[in-house]
């Protein structure tokens, strides 16, 4: 897995390496950037993810995760906040993206 020592640099290099869509979180899906799909939680697989840092203040730390979709034939990022900043969204969706993350010592 590629190392980043930032946000900026880990979108750049996720786009070299096939990671073009941008995903957004709905409350039970992963929406594409065109609005043409959703990708529920069975759907998707989280190919690797990093945790960035950037300041002290907590609202800056965000999490970016390179996603596939066999299903939907796709690959994307998608960055959200993490702790009290993150997003809400369903149960099962959120197990699915916390549970890379569970361990973490970055």
């Amino acid at each position: 897995m590629e190392q980043y020592s930032s946000l900026l640099e880990a979108i750049e290099g996720l786009r070299k390496r096939g990671y073009t869509e941008d995903f957004k979180l709905k409350w039970n899906s992963l929406d594409c950037t065109n609005g043409q799909c959703d990708i529920l939680h069975d759907e998707f697989v989280v190919d690797e993810f990093h945790r960035f840092e950037e300041n002290t203040d907590p609202s800056e730390q965000s999490i970016i995760y390179a996603i596939s979709s066999e299903k939907r034939n796709t690959k994307g990022i998608l960055i959200n906040a993490y702790g009290v900043y993150a997003e809400p969204v369903a149960n099962e969706l959120m197990a699915k993206l916390e549970m890379h993350i569970v361990g973490d010592k970055k």
